[in-house]
């Protein structure tokens, strides 16, 4: 009875859990093997989508060494060397492009400075071959006054006689009366003379009709048309002897092709020093005056201008020589 019971309890467990012919293995059991065994299928993907690249494809031939990186997600050592390699190749390559660009920069600035200093020489050669030789003077002392000039400093006094004329007789020749004269010359027109530099040069006066006006683009027109003639009494200031401030313009330096013929009369105007000799004649006077004072402004200090105060001269002109950049100027009081 017992085993009668028990073997149909066997055959009820057996029908309960049958074994799978194809597989040799329980159907109840095969859910939880793909549970318990995720692995496999796992690799099998990342072993298929690894095989596209030829890194991958190369490490895979390793066998357990693909299989161990794939299932711990780290990527293999073998594609690290390659952007190792280029990052440590890269950076040099980099600064030598910098470097380049750099070096051509400089290169680019020196040429150009270069060119824009030759042709700065070659526009103001008049000038700056006036300085070189007001140099070569000083240095080899050789400079000469020239002897017009020299001449317009003397006082122009005549000697006192010492004693009375002798009368004129039939026998007696006219030239032995008449005793040697010292009369001093002046020039026909109104003329600025500096010593120091060696100038000798006619005012042209300009007329105040554009400064009435306040025009002042006319008012340039004029004044540099007039600098064609020598330098410039600047309209609206004093006139030598009268009390204010006599104003004197002129060209250190202009473009050769200007048909004027006193473009560098002030080239050496700095070399003017304090106590120096400055001879103005107007309307055939002559005034003598002094240097006291002398100073670089920028071109928007028109205070030099004002005709408040005593009696002075002033002379105005570009500098450094070449450029507009900023005014150099020289204060005289008449002796």
């Amino acid at each position: 009875m017992n085993s009668g019971k028990t073997k149909k309890n066997s055959q009820s467990r057996s029908r309960n859990v049958p074994i799978n012919e194809e597989s040799g293995q329980n159907p109840e059991e095969a859910p939880l093997e793909r549970v318990i065994h995720p692995e496999a299928s796992r690799h099998y993907e990342l072993h298929i989508s690894a095989a596209a690249d030829p890194t991958h494809a190369a490490s895979a031939q390793t066998g357990g060494v693909e299989k161990k990186h794939a299932s711990t997600g780290h990527r293999p050592s073998a594609k690290k060397a390659p952007a190792d390699f280029e990052t440590a190749h890269a950076t040099p390559k980099k600064r030598s492009r910098i470097s380049r660009k750099i070096w051509n920069l400089l290169e680019w600035i020196a040429v150009s400075a270069l060119i824009f200093t030759a042709l700065f020489f070659v526009i103001n050669f008049s000038s700056y071959s006036m300085l070189l030789k007001n140099k070569l003077e000083k240095v080899t002392g050789t400079f000469q006054l020239d002897p017009y000039i020299e001449q317009m400093m003397d006082d122009g006094t005549a000697p006192a006689a010492q004693e009375p004329l002798p009368p004129v007789t039939e026998n007696s020749s006219f030239s032995s009366q008449i005793p040697p004269l010292k009369l001093e010359v002046s020039p026909p027109d109104d003329r600025v003379i500096i010593p120091r530099i060696n100038q000798n040069v006619p005012i042209v006066n300009v007329s105040s009709e554009n400064l009435i006006k306040r025009d002042w683009n006319a008012l340039e027109t004029d004044i540099q048309d007039a600098l064609k003639e020598g330098v410039v009494h600047y309209p609206g200031t004093a006139q030598p002897g009268d009390r204010g401030n006599v104003v004197i313009t002129g060209h250190s330096s202009y473009f050769p092709w200007d048909p004027g013929r006193f473009k560098d009369v002030f080239a050496l105007l700095h070399e003017i020093v304090v106590g120096d000799t400055v001879i103005v004649y107007h309307d055939q006077h002559k005034y003598t005056y002094e240097v006291f004072e002398k100073k670089v402004v920028n071109p928007d200090e028109v205070e030099v201008l004002t005709q408040e105060g005593d009696e002075r001269l002033t002379l105005i002109t570009c500098t450094p020589v070449g450029t507009n950049l900023r005014r150099l100027i020289v204060f005289a009081r008449p002796v």
